[in-house]
């Protein structure tokens, strides 16, 4: 598939008409007149298949290899454009009792069997489901260590091909040994050099890359561990409302120096956000003391109304 060297955006239709024209334009490998008219099906089933492309398509992994798949007719786009298509949700096989449980099965028929089996009045049937189900939740990632080796080793250098993974395809490349996926998440939209991010371990928190496999850092977005408190929020609040006050004195020709009036309204705001923390944690007394602090707050601002020279936000 070519493009315009100009082009910036595809839209799915575009790529869609692309890649129906790739297929169409495929000729068989073989001249047989079986192999033929098998390649005719096949193309038939492809192109009816090129639709849900956009939209995600349906594949049952088995365990047994990381490009065995059951075969489904959403499976023939790979083949006819000769495209990879790899997993890394293997059976260690170090652990013989949970290859014997899980077996050549695919993750749907493992699915039926771990369900039958625990309802099976054969004890050693129940152990065997017990064993299939504990292979499943521990490799709820899809993605196991012994897979991510066979990965490796399969994956030629330079190839292009596409890894399945919690219902999610990316495009993934071998570069100097090193596995990469493309990153496609939104959250990326705007950062131009992340491009590829690495696959080396089975929690996901790869190293990213620009596109000649450079390693670049992202700008950091605020996590969950790095945003304030609340408690600093409010710090930060009352700052900047002293701040201000002060820039108001300061302005109305007041020498800086001891603040009386700046203070009192430090320490009004201050008890405005302690208020409903107050409440939040102690319901019965923070009321109390809630109603006992609302006049109390209400008439010392009346008194400092009056003032000219203070202003309190």
């Amino acid at each position: 598939v070519k493009f315009p060297a100009q082009t910036e955006v595809v839209t799915t239709e575009e790529l869609m008409a692309h890649l129906g024209e790739c297929v169409l334009s495929i000729k068989p490998r073989e001249k047989a007149e079986g192999m033929e008219l098998n390649f005719q099906q096949n193309m038939s089933d492809a192109m009816a298949v090129l639709p849900k492309l956009s939209t995600g398509l349906d594949v049952n992994v088995r365990f047994t290899g990381v490009s065995d798949f059951e075969y489904t007719p959403e499976c023939i786009v790979f083949d006819l454009l000769d495209i990879p298509l790899y997993h890394g949700w293997l059976v260690d096989p170090q652990s013989p009792e949970v290859v014997s449980a899980v077996g050549k099965l695919s993750y749907n028929q493992l699915v039926e069997k771990i369900i039958d089996f625990k309802h099976s009045t054969d004890s050693s049937q129940v152990s065997e489901g017990l064993i299939a189900e504990q292979f499943l939740e521990s490799t709820a990632t899809q993605l196991s260590y012994h897979g991510l080796c066979e990965l490796n080793t399969t994956a030629k250098e330079g190839e292009l091909s596409v890894f399945f993974r919690n219902n999610h395809f990316s495009t993934m490349i071998k570069h100097k040994g090193h596995l990469y996926l493309l990153v496609t998440d939104q959250g990326f939209l705007q950062e131009e050099s992340v491009v590829w991010e690495s696959l080396h371990n089975v929690e996901g928190d790869g190293n990213f890359c620009d596109s000649d496999f450079r390693l670049c850092h992202p700008s950091q977005k605020p996590s969950a561990a790095s945003q304030p408190t609340a408690q600093q929020q409010q710090q930060m609040q009352i700052d900047q409302d002293y701040l201000v006050a002060m820039s108001l004195q300061q302005q109305q020709g007041e020498a800086p120096g001891p603040l009386s009036d700046l203070e009192l309204a430090r320490q009004l705001q201050q008890e405005e956000y302690q208020q409903p923390q107050t409440e939040q944690h102690q319901p019965s007394a923070g009321q109390t003391r809630g109603q006992a602090a609302s006049p109390h707050g209400g008439q010392r601002r009346r008194e400092k109304k009056d003032d000219s020279d203070c202003c309190i936000l």
